[in-house]
């Protein structure tokens, strides 16, 4: 679920590069953005940070990440496939963790970035544990938001509504927006609708088909993780409670933080998320 608008202005910044890198995956485009450290300090360490299902690189600057995380970082930020401005490909094929995983490197090349803490809110979470279980040289601590190391089928109807998928390839964003608000029996908030209506339905729902079938990383992959992880949920996001207790079993020295009152929408824009999430990558 989309969150809302922050009441928090981004603020604004000297330099701002929007680029873009060619996936080795398939050739995929990817679309990033980079902001340098208030310091001005080229070696300042840097963090990549993934969204999550539906939104795009924005809701980092929106809900002040950006902000908070450049007193001490380089941050790029990256619209995954399918999402924002990067192309979104209409074969549910495209849409494997080793691909998002793929993009995710290539980005770092491009950046000239060897190792970078990591930051991703639900599917950028789901994302960062595939990543980290491939790549745990490229990362120096991982931060999950509401993500899950693996997903069962039926996700998707549980966050939003029974047959969203379907709706989706059926009658696009509009049947999907409706069948949505039927579901809550509320109408959603203008930054929600706005948010889901710039989606391409058919790469949505594409990408959803291959979600639900990919397993992600399983017990004995995390057992091996010697990144520092730190795990942020929400109380009320019921499903990702467990799936972060799970993982919480599997990797005992990882963080969790349980935020009281917080559902899967509203996590981003807790202030003890933003403050453990920072507190987490402060330099050592």
């Amino acid at each position: 679920m989309a969150p809302r608008t922050a009441g928090m202005p981004a603020r604004p910044s000297t330099v701002v590069l929007v680029e873009s890198v060619v996936s080795p995956a398939d050739g995929t485009r990817i679309v990033y953005r980079t902001f340098p450290c208030d310091s001005g300090d080229e070696a300042a360490p840097a963090v990549l940070m993934s969204h999550g299902t539906a939104l795009s690189q924005a809701i980092w600057r929106g809900f002040g990440y950006v902000r908070a995380l450049t007193h001490t970082h380089r941050v790029i930020t990256v619209d995954l496939r399918g999402h924002g401005r990067s192309e979104g490909p209409h074969q549910a094929s495209a849409y494997g963790l080793d691909s998002f995983v793929a993009d995710l490197v290539a980005v770092l090349d491009k950046t000239g970035t060897p190792t970078a803490d990591y930051v991703g809110y639900s599917l950028g979470g789901r994302v960062g544990f595939s990543l980290a279980a491939a790549h745990p040289e490229r990362l120096h601590r991982f931060v999950s938001i509401a993500g899950a190391a693996s997903t069962v089928r039926g996700t998707f109807d549980r966050v939003f509504f029974p047959g969203c998928i379907a709706t989706l390839e059926e009658e696009g964003m509009d049947g999907f927006l409706r069948g949505w608000q039927a579901h809550t029996g509320a109408p959603l908030d203008a930054a929600t609708r706005h948010a889901f209506s710039a989606n391409d339905p058919v790469a949505l729902a594409a990408y959803m088909s291959r979600a639900e079938e990919d397993p992600g990383v399983d017990d004995e992959t995390l057992k091996r993780f010697d990144i520092p992880t730190q795990m942020i949920v929400g109380s009320l996001d019921l499903e990702r409670v467990t799936t972060a207790l799970h993982v919480h079993e599997v990797l005992p020295d990882a963080q969790l933080l349980v935020v009281d009152g917080a559902t899967h929408g509203t996590i981003l824009r807790e202030p003890r998320t933003l403050e453990t999430v920072t507190g987490f990558l402060a330099p050592v």
